[in-house]
């Protein structure tokens, strides 16, 4: 494996997802806006990757990833304006 700029990109995106995954196991009160954030990134530096290093799985995982955390950001954003933790 060639460690080229999208292979790093690649694990900038897992690095992510392992992080918010850590968080969201150790924290007392998980602020959803932070979590879904740090998830969409993830997914996002990871289809960048794959428009390089393309693989159908991955891809199809990612964009159903991306769409997730941001249907939680929506919902997160929406909670905050309503006041509710």
């Amino acid at each position: 494996m060639k460690l080229d700029w999208a292979n790093v990109v690649g694990l900038m995106g897992s690095l992510l997802f392992i992080a918010a995954f850590a968080y969201a196991n150790q924290a007392k009160q998980l602020n959803k806006l932070l979590f879904n954030a740090a998830n969409l990134l993830g997914a996002a530096l990871l289809l960048t990757s794959l428009y390089v290093h393309f693989n159908l799985p991955a891809f199809v995982l990612e964009a159903a990833w991306a769409v997730i955390a941001l249907l939680g950001i929506v919902q997160a954003i929406r909670a905050q304006r309503k006041g509710a933790p």
